[in-house]
């Protein structure tokens, strides 16, 4: 596992590099529009909008072909049943999140990752990545997703327990970032040219080019 800490100065470098537009950000103005005035996962349109927007981020989630049950619709529907009280409430921010909460956020995260998207003997889940990408769009304010580097790196496993361990250190990240600005979560994100975008974003923006691009 990777030993992190991280500064003002390096969380700036990475948000600059995220600073110009480009195809994610289309797909998430296109997901906010599609499920406004927020995502909710009971309704079968914005699961919909979710199976796209994954797509558009590289998960390849198949689209079920004319005839087949959508498993990803059904599986999705289920998880949230079960699982959507174990997320924070949506005003929550990535640094209001407690030591209590992390536990069943593990839980509800691998869960998430072992929803069926295809039958047969090929059978698949959605995925640790996916899984990460699909609740950082339902808590984008408190969530931090990450990829199989960013996961191997600083975890060095992709289960319940290495999840809540990256959402705590988001936290702790997040913390220890705003002592050293002096600064409210929105004030951070004006000073950085980054207004609207959430801390738990950048941190991933952060982890994205240091651990997954190495740079």
């Amino acid at each position: 596992m990777h030993s992190s800490q991280i500064t003002l100065d390096a969380l700036r470098k990475a948000v600059a590099e995220f600073a110009g537009p480009g195809v994610p950000d289309a797909g998430w103005a296109a997901l906010m529009t599609r499920t406004a005035p927020a995502i909710d996962p009971s309704v079968a349109t914005h699961r919909d909008a979710l199976h796209v927007w994954l797509n558009a981020w590289g998960c390849r989630i198949r689209y079920p072909r004319p005839g087949e049950e959508n498993l990803f619709d059904s599986g999705v529907e289920q998880w949230w049943k079960q699982w959507q009280h174990a997320l924070p409430a949506p005003g929550v921010s990535i640094t209001g999140l407690l030591d209590a909460d992390f536990p069943a956020l593990g839980e509800c995260y691998q869960e998430l990752a072992l929803v069926s998207v295809s039958a047969g003997p090929r059978r698949r889940g959605i995925g640790a990545t996916a899984a990460t990408k699909m609740l950082y769009a339902l808590r984008p304010q408190a969530l931090m997703p990450w990829d199989e580097a960013i996961a191997k790196r600083l975890h060095g496993r992709r289960d319940a327990a290495s999840y809540a361990a990256h959402q705590r250190l988001g936290r702790d990240w997040s913390l220890a970032l705003l002592a050293e600005a002096g600064m409210d979560e929105a004030e951070l994100g004006e000073h950085l040219g980054r207004p609207g975008r959430s801390l738990a974003k950048m941190l991933d923006d952060y982890c994205y080019l240091t651990f997954t691009r190495g740079i």
